[in-house]
């Protein structure tokens, strides 16, 4: 009789094909996920003593920085630079949007350093695309501390 335990093999545990699927999942997450890049705008609106403004569901906002460089959101919410500030690139801009929300608020949030003729501009395009309900943005002076 032969009582010798017979050797055992080694175990061994092998990472190559555990870091092989780490590389499969992490290259799927890479893949999958989708990255939002909002723009943004630094506005400094000018101060206000009065009721706030009611909100409404769909509106149309025109912001105009320090520079009187205009951007275009509408109810998305994510404002869309123009491609160069001249007026006529302005009217087509508000025509397209006119199409189907001319009766929805205009809303123009000017910095308070823009250059007056920049929103006298801006009034000409919306009142020549056909928007009726024009109001400005104002930040309250209360709220800002």
């Amino acid at each position: 009789m032969n009582f010798r335990r017979k050797k055992r093999e080694k175990l061994d545990i092998t990472l190559i094909s555990m870091i092989d699927v780490l590389f499969v999942l992490l290259l799927f997450f890479m893949v999958s996920t989708t990255f939002n890049n909002h723009t943004q705008i630094k506005v400094t609106l000018p101060e206000a003593n009065g009721a706030p403004a009611e909100q409404s569901a769909k509106m149309v906002t025109l912001m105009i920085d320090a520079d009187g460089a205009y951007s275009l959101a509408d109810d998305g919410g994510v404002p869309q630079k123009l491609a160069d500030q001249q007026l006529e690139t302005l009217k087509q801009a508000l025509q397209k949007l006119a199409v189907q929300t001319k009766e929805v608020p205009f809303i123009i949030n000017a910095d308070g350093k823009t250059p007056h003729q920049s929103v006298i501009t801006a009034l000409e395009a919306a009142s020549e695309a056909g928007f009726s309900h024009i109001t400005f943005a104002a930040e309250h002076t209360k709220s800002k501390q």
